[in-house]
């Protein structure tokens, strides 16, 4: 009676180890394929910067438009506002946002500007008034007054307005397009192209 009773449970215990070595086999293989799904998921990051209102998203490639609108707002406001004394500052912050075709161009507007506020002894600033996105051309347009100001002379305003393509790379924006103008009639007489990388028309004239 009992070596019934035993072979009885001891099949039992067979049959249970059976299931649970079939139970785990099948959890480490969909574990894996999670893993390998994570691994090769385009990855959304979700961010709440101190200069935005509300959540944004940043993708490996693509960022919505209130990252764009950010960062086109940030790089006017240091091109604009170029001293002999922060030029240096300005180059390093910017060279890492700028496409290789940008920039030795940039570089060039900016040691052209410097040595043109030394010259004339004046100063430069820019104050932006509005920030438009083009979801047709991937544009940010920054429009404000540009304020030049000299010894013994009344400081000048006149309109100013940038236009700033941001790209993602990896998660990091990078500065594919870059312009400057007085006015959309300035702009139009320049033939400003829409797919090629061009350096802000930015002077001191």
């Amino acid at each position: 009676m009992n070596l019934v009773r035993f072979r009885q449970t001891w099949q039992r215990l067979v049959t249970e180890n059976r299931f649970h070595r079939g139970l785990l086999i099948a959890l480490f293989a969909t574990n894996l394929l999670t893993l390998s799904a994570l691994l090769q998921a385009e990855r959304t990051v979700v961010l709440v910067p101190p200069i935005l209102e509300s959540q944004v998203n940043v993708a490996r490639a693509s960022a919505s438009q209130e990252v764009k609108e950010a960062w086109g707002l940030f790089v006017t406001e240091l091109l604009g506002n170029v001293t002999p004394t922060n030029a240096p500052f300005l180059r390093q912050t910017l060279e890492p946002l700028l496409s290789p075709g940008l920039r030795r161009a940039v570089a060039g507007i900016l040691d052209d500007q410097v040595e043109a506020l030394q010259r004339d002894r004046v100063s430069v600033r820019f104050a932006p008034e509005l920030v438009q996105y083009e979801a047709g051309t991937d544009r940010v347009r920054v429009s404000g007054k540009q304020v030049i100001t000299g010894p013994g002379a009344d400081p000048v305003t006149r309109p100013r307005t940038y236009e700033v393509q941001v790209a993602f790379r990896n998660y990091r924006p990078l500065i594919t397009y870059l312009d400057a103008y007085q006015d959309a009639r300035e702009r139009k007489q320049r033939g400003a192209d829409s797919t090629a990388d061009v350096a802000p028309a930015a002077s001191t004239q």
